[in-house]
């Protein structure tokens, strides 16, 4: 493991990487900080492709000491299509989609578990406990399965049902209740402090970061080490633009990738935009967003620990943030299922709606390389479509047309 320590990227106090350590005493949340110069001494772009399609493959660059600790499900590596059909239509001929939706448990949120979980196995953590709006919860719940390592998971009633579902079935200790993921949040809170508890919350432990990292650097070699012009990520704990963000920066410093670094773009609803908010009266903090409601409830978070992260990444990148309505993310999810088969989940859905008004504004070039990275399957939201085909008789024709 190269890692050499952590540090808080509020107040620059470190801390030493082998402790079981959440926030910084600021209340920051914590990055993990690496060798970056020994692991660029042992480690060649050569090298990597000879190595598993899983995020695995970047293991210098991830935080786990001993292999023997990984828990790997499949996760990582995931494919990245050009959307030809759809890009000539709407006059973006080099748009691609990241597709985050094959992977274990169907969502993104695999590749945070996977390293944060194996991390947690390695410091010795018996029971872990987190607030989530569904998706986070159901990776953590399958991952603790395969490590041994009891979850306890609080999510919103009105959160989706599959997974739920998941989370009962990998033998989790799950509640719901009335309220938002902030209102989860102050109960997991609250039984970490009475019972010490593992506080597995969004970066309040800074290993989820470091497998989300894993899209930015899949990307940057997806494309020959060539980064894209535009990467466009629907944000709700922001942990995935982060650590995209991370990512590159490292890849940066380590010589792999040019000084060149894709405007990011954060995208929310309109029901629930707090990050958008902040950025358009140029914060650097975001204001808690009353009443938050949206289709694509993974990114329903009114207020995210790491608000000020998200920001700055946006900020250093020349990038923005857009928030879109609910009917506009319904239309982007049957325009991509329509033209080029893929079934998104409304949060992915979002990304193109944010990609379209963007480029009706100017600020997306025609001729610019855009990723839409997709968090999940759109199996997992199937309230998103409603359907009533006819019902035939028996022995019916059907028509021509």
């Amino acid at each position: 493991m190269y890692v050499s320590h952590l540090s808080c990227p509020k107040c620059s106090k470190t801390y030493e990487s082998e402790a079981l350590i959440q926030l910084c005493e600021c209340g920051s949340p914590l990055l993990v900080e690496y060798d970056l110069e020994k692991v660029a001494s042992v480690l060649s772009k050569e090298m990597l492709k000879d190595r598993k399609p899983d995020l695995w493959r970047y293991l210098e660059l991830l935080p786990v000491k001993n292999k023997n600790n990984i828990i790997n499900l499949g996760e990582g590596m995931t494919p990245l299509l050009h959307l030809k059909r759809l890009g000539k239509e709407i006059g973006l001929e080099n748009l691609y989609l990241k597709d985050e939706g094959i992977i274990p448990t169907g969502t993104f949120k695999a590749r945070g578990a996977a390293v944060g979980v194996s991390r947690a196995k390695e410091l010795g953590v018996e029971v872990l406990a987190m607030p989530t709006n569904g998706n986070a919860g159901a990776a953590w719940a399958v991952y603790c399965a395969a490590a041994g390592i009891k979850s306890v998971i609080v999510m919103p009633e009105d959160a989706p049902p599959i997974p739920r579902g998941e989370c009962a079935i990998s033998g989790s200790e799950l509640y719901l209740v009335k309220g938002l993921i902030s209102d989860a949040g102050k109960i997991v809170a609250q039984a970490v402090a009475d019972y010490g508890w593992y506080d597995a919350s969004t970066l309040k432990e800074p290993y989820r970061i470091e497998g989300k990292k894993t899209m930015g650097l899949e990307l940057a070699e997806q494309f020959n080490w060539e980064v894209p012009d535009v990467i466009i990520y629907p944000t709700g704990g922001g942990v995935g633009i982060i650590g995209i963000y991370k990512g590159l920066k490292e890849l940066q410093q380590m010589g792999w990738i040019g000084d060149k670094m894709p405007r990011l773009v954060s995208v929310q609803s309109t029901g629930c935009a707090p990050i958008v908010e902040a950025w358009e009266q140029k914060k650097t903090e975001s204001v808690f967003w009353e009443n938050a409601q949206t289709l694509a409830f993974g990114i329903t978070v009114p207020k995210a620990l790491g608000d000020f992260l998200v920001l700055d990444a946006i900020y250093k990148t020349d990038g923005c943030a857009v928030a879109v309505d609910d009917d506009q993310i319904l239309t982007a999810e049957e325009m991509l299922a329509s033209r080029e088969g893929t079934f998104v989940c409304p949060e992915g859905a979002a990304n193109l709606s944010a990609a379209l008004k963007l480029q009706d504004e100017g600020w997306i070039k025609a001729d610019e390389k855009v990723v839409l990275l997709n968090t999940g399957s759109g199996l997992k939201y199937p309230e998103t479509v409603q359907v009533e085909p006819p019902v035939l008789e028996k022995g019916s024709q059907l028509p021509a047309d």
